[in-house]
């Protein structure tokens, strides 16, 4: 924008020095030419008295000395009557046979300007003064008053773009600024606010961002106190389902069904603390996807043993740093998981792999054995699913996107479903930390 406005300045600022310079150039021109032509004239017209009034030899010392030696001067030559001349030899043209009948003229030639002077009143015929003004002279402090006037045009010009400098950035730091905020809200501060400054309009603009600012963090903290207390409706039944789970005889199975009631229940303790968390907190802190992933394979091998399926893994050894935190990531590997147990039959197999990603972050893929994928289906839209809310996958693509990754649906070796789940590093400030 502020370029803009500098090349509009710079263009209407030229437009109008030219339309005032080009004239006024041309006019300079003139007057040097005029001036130079009128001298001439002059000159001519005072040596004409003295054709008829003195001898030859007197009119020819005083046309010679007329003449003189200054660049200034013109050369002054005199045509008689008779075909002689007097003066600074000079040859005779057409124009001064036309100036021999009385009339008095100038004539334009290659190399400057002719002036004739017609003097009449001798016995013998008119005779005719001739004096000439060079390119030179014609053009005398033309190409001084011409600098000057280039030198004012590039004053001017540098003085309108230094004042229209001023004025675009007095237009568009505000706007710079807004740009900022809404960027910052984009990445989840929804504490930034705008400074209203600049123009009218632009402080405008500015107080609507910032009522759209506090509206969404509105929104926000109703919507996350309404999961909460959703959340927490369910403590009821758990609590019953507990209780029932406890008054069975001790056996194995009630050891399971007891592990899962309370897998259960951290799973809503941490859907109540994730929805009570301020904004976007903890978004890109970093975690390390390596050992989250570890955990969360070997909590659903126990799962995948009762049911006879062969998990096979494949995790980094080293540390690998993404931009999630341990918990989202945590949700987002179940939902993958749970999506295989749940839409494959017992005894499939899947595996599991975690790799450190080209440009930093990791790469976690899993892949089952399963019947794959059917024809047109598209889970990763949100409330598409071949089976269930369509939650689940839509719970990785939310994850990866907020980590600046992605997730990517193909068909694994064995001609089942993979997905690929693409995680960044942390961003600057992050720190991976471990579940």
């Amino acid at each position: 924008m502020r370029r803009r406005l500098l090349a509009l300045v710079a263009v209407t600022t030229s437009l109008v020095l030219a339309a005032f310079l080009v004239p006024l150039a041309v006019l300079v021109l003139t007057l040097a030419s005029d001036r130079a032509t009128n001298a001439a004239v002059r000159e001519a017209q005072g040596l004409a008295p003295l054709v008829n009034t003195v001898d030859r030899e007197t009119l020819d010392v005083a046309a010679r000395q007329l003449s003189g030696d200054d660049p200034q001067d013109f050369p002054l030559t005199v045509f008689l009557p008779d075909g002689d001349t007097v003066g600074l030899p000079a040859p005779s043209s057409p124009a001064v046979e036309l100036a021999r009948t009385g009339s008095s003229i100038t004539v334009e030639r290659d190399d400057g300007r002719e002036v004739l002077v017609a003097v009449g009143g001798g016995a013998e015929g008119s005779a005719v003064v001739r004096s000439f003004v060079t390119d030179d002279q014609l053009r005398d402090g033309v190409a001084a008053t011409w600098a000057v006037l280039a030198a004012m045009a590039a004053v001017l010009l540098g003085l309108s773009l230094l004042v229209a400098a001023r004025m675009a950035r007095s237009i568009t730091a505000p706007v710079e600024a807004l740009a900022d905020v809404a960027h910052r809200l984009g990445d989840g501060d929804l504490a930034a606010r705008a400074a209203p400054g600049g123009p009218p309009e632009v402080r405008s603009v500015a107080e609507a961002l910032n009522l759209l600012a506090e509206r969404i963090d509105q929104l926000l903290v109703a919507e996350r106190e309404e999961v909460a207390d959703l959340s927490h409706h369910l403590r009821t039944p758990l609590t019953a389902l507990r209780l029932g789970v406890e008054s069975l005889p001790a056996s194995a199975e009630r050891g399971r069904l007891a592990e899962s009631v309370e897998t259960l229940d951290s799973g809503v303790d941490r859907v109540i603390r994730e929805a009570r968390r301020a904004g976007r907190e903890g978004v890109g802190s970093g975690t390390d996807a390596a050992a989250v992933c570890a955990e969360r394979v070997a909590f659903w091998s126990a799962l995948a043993e009762d049911e006879g399926r062969t998990v096979t893994t494949d995790v980094a050894a080293t540390p690998l740093p993404v931009a999630t935190s341990a918990d989202d990531l945590a949700v987002a590997l179940d939902a993958l998981l749970g999506n295989v147990f749940a839409h494959t039959p017992e005894g499939t197999p899947f595996a599991v792999s975690v790799r450190a990603r080209d440009a930093g972050g990791a790469v976690v893929v899993v892949a089952d054995d399963g019947p794959g994928l059917p024809p047109g289906a598209a889970p990763l839209e949100r409330g598409a699913s071949i089976q269930g809310t369509g939650l689940g996958l839509d719970i990785a693509v939310r994850t990866a996107a907020l980590a600046g990754g992605d997730v990517a649906l193909g068909i694994s070796s064995a001609g089942g479903a993979q997905v690929t789940l693409t995680l960044g590093p942390p961003r600057a400030g992050g720190s991976p930390s471990r579940r």
